[in-house]
């Protein structure tokens, strides 16, 4: 009698794991997909500044434009990259301060979770 409960026991509990995992699946028909917007090179700092695409190109313009190179290093989902992004962004005095600098917009997500 006990190993047929613990038999009865054992098949609600694969049951429901496999309810449960049906249920946290969503069905792709059912969720319209975004358009994705194409990735700028300002991610959001500023479109109207010139951004360059790798170090060694920021390198060279600003070698060869005598201007400072000013490297952005910030992570997506910091608060604190988030809030300077805003003021980055919105700010007309910092935004012509930039023009004089040749721009590098790096993200770095860390693997280390």
């Amino acid at each position: 009698m006990d190993k047929s409960y613990v038999a009865v026991f054992l098949l609600l509990v694969v049951i429901s794991c496999a309810l449960a995992k049906d249920a946290g699946k969503k069905d792709s028909k059912d969720t319209p997909a975004k358009p994705k917007l194409p990735q700028t090179l300002s991610r959001g700092w500023g479109d109207q500044l010139i951004w360059t695409q790798t170090y060694e190109e920021a390198l060279f313009r600003a070698k060869h434009s005598q201007k400072p190179l000013m490297i952005i290093h910030h992570l997506e989902d910091c608060p604190h990259s988030q809030a300077l992004k805003k003021v980055f962004a919105e700010h007309k005095d910092i935004q012509k301060l930039a023009e004089k600098f040749i721009l590098l917009n790096l993200v770095y997500e860390t693997t280390d979770k």
